[in-house]
């Protein structure tokens, strides 16, 4: 079924479908995930970073990680963004295996605090985070919810 986390840094023939995939599911420009997911397979620098989970040759999961998930607090960096499991996958633990893979990856780039951008409440402390700040997002009147993990 779906059994491991597959980064697309080594899998460079999913970037399209990758890119498509995410489009779909945030409604961000196909464009900009495309461009950062190529950045990802080109270039050596631990960020941008983009990860898929797939299920019978199908995305059923993924996750990112980026300079700036679009909001005002630009210190705040890099963040974990894009995270989406297909409802049909989700309370599979998938979710939580996409943060744990993140933030290992991460640690083993060197990167130690990571934060995230959501409006969520109590799902990523199941995981580590733990609430920061309010911060603006682009284009959004109301505060988000900025979450830091610190690796250790």
């Amino acid at each position: 079924m779906c059994d491991q986390i597959i980064k697309l840094r080594q899998r460079p023939e999913l970037k399209q479908r990758a890119a498509a995939w995410f489009h779909e599911k945030w409604a961000i420009p196909l464009e900009d995930y495309s461009d950062s997911i190529k950045a990802c397979i080109e270039n050596k620098a631990a960020i941008p970073q983009w990860y898929v989970v797939m299920a019978d040759d199908r995305i059923i999961g993924g996750i990112g990680v980026i300079e700036n998930d679009f909001h005002d607090r630009k210190d705040l960096t890099p963040n974990v963004c894009a995270l989406y499991v297909e409802e049909n996958y989700r309370c599979q633990g998938i979710a939580g295996r996409l943060l744990h893979a993140v933030c290992e990856d991460m640690r083993e780039k060197g990167i130690d605090v990571l934060y995230l951008l959501t409006d969520h409440t109590s799902f990523y402390e199941r995981y580590g985070w733990e609430f920061y700040d309010m911060v603006s997002a682009e284009k959004e009147t109301a505060l988000s919810r900025m979450y830091r993990y610190q690796n250790k």
